[in-house]
């Protein structure tokens, strides 16, 4: 029986058409708020974190404009006041509907800041009281991994920076659709899929490591490992893996590298997975074309995509490597155990 994150995996590339396709038309809206600005504060949890590390990336590498994440409880416990005049404050939700991103945006405007609110919840808190609405076009999401909600904010952010002025080819999102289909194919239809889940199956933790724009992408495997596999997961940039954690990863754990083709970061990338495999440790490579399949244990197609924009295909092999494994281990995946789809942390 298919699962419903399964399903939702396979929704993606209609989510991204959708989204793209309605979200570029946006980006004189972006362009007017982004010329009263000069930095971005990013205000997110959990998955919608993860895109936020994304987003991040994006804006100081190809729009040139610092960028940082937000602690929301300065603003939610400690209630401090800060000067944000010329900062636009990008809040990140799937529902639009977390009481303490809605609070942290208000509390950003307050203090000066742009708003622009990211969410898959039109008519939500969220998209409802930002200075501009992006809103994803996923559609309803009832598995509780965020599968593509997750991708289609990744679309979102893309947009966002070009509207920032990020140096790319705005065409290049709208390749992204077909290529995420061929990449569903592909993966499942290789033979390191299986092979990696028995693998996985029988360890208790992992580490998932990337560097530059595609560490975001190892934070969300990371958190979708924990979430639906139960696995003690880790994600590190790899430059922080190497400074001491490094020590960690053996038989009982191993790594799952992942890289784009195109990619500065990938020649360190692919030196990591030598050094793990050196070490004795399996590594499971994700992406970063023939020279990290070379080096790695088992690998798994990545996209072929330019590196802006190789995040939203780079997680969906890592998507199905999820589904696959928490099923194997006895799990339903759309239901992991204390977890709901709409998360409120309180103050």
């Amino acid at each position: 029986m298919t699962s419903r994150m399964r399903h939702e995996i396979g929704e993606q590339p209609d989510a991204l058409r959708t989204t793209v396709t309605s979200l570029l038309p946006q980006l004189d809206a972006v362009r007017a708020v982004a010329g009263r600005t000069r930095q971005v504060l990013f205000i997110a949890r959990g998955s919608s974190d993860n895109a936020a590390v994304y987003g991040r990336y994006l804006v100081e590498t190809h729009a040139g404009r610092l960028a940082t994440l937000a602690a929301p409880s300065v603003a939610t416990t400690y209630r401090r006041r800060l000067d944000l005049d010329g900062v636009l404050a990008v809040a990140i939700s799937q529902s639009g509907r977390t009481e303490e991103i809605v609070e942290t945006m208000e509390w950003a405007r307050s203090c000066g800041a742009v708003t622009v609110g990211v969410t898959n919840g039109e008519g939500s808190p969220l998209a409802e009281s930002a200075d501009v609405a992006l809103l994803t076009r996923a559609g309803d999401e009832l598995a509780v991994p965020a599968t593509k909600t997750y991708t289609t904010q990744l679309a979102a952010l893309a947009v966002l920076a070009v509207g920032l002025g990020a140096q790319v080819d705005p065409d290049d999102l709208l390749q992204v659709p077909a290529e995420i289909e061929r990449l569903i194919a592909a993966t499942e239809a290789s033979d390191a899929l299986d092979a990696a889940v028995a693998e996985l199956a029988k360890v208790p933790g992992t580490v998932v490591s990337a560097r530059g724009i595609a560490f975001g992408t190892a934070l969300e495997l990371a958190l979708k490992l924990k979430e639906a596999c139960y696995l003690h997961a880790m994600g590190l940039s790899y430059a922080d893996l190497l400074h001491g954690p490094i020590a960690v990863v053996d038989a009982e754990t191993p790594a799952i590298v992942l890289g784009a083709e195109e990619s500065p970061t990938l020649q360190g990338t692919v030196a990591l997975a030598r050094r793990v495999t050196e070490a004795g440790a399996r590594v499971y490579g994700i992406g970063g074309g023939e020279a990290l399949a070379e080096a790695s244990s088992l690998a798994l197609p990545g996209p072929r995509l330019p590196e802006w924009v190789a995040p939203l295909g780079l997680i969906v092999p890592g998507q199905l490597l999820v589904e696959r494994l928490a099923r194997t281990l006895g799990i339903d995946p759309d239901n992991p155990r204390g977890l709901r789809k709409v998360t409120q942390t309180g103050a």
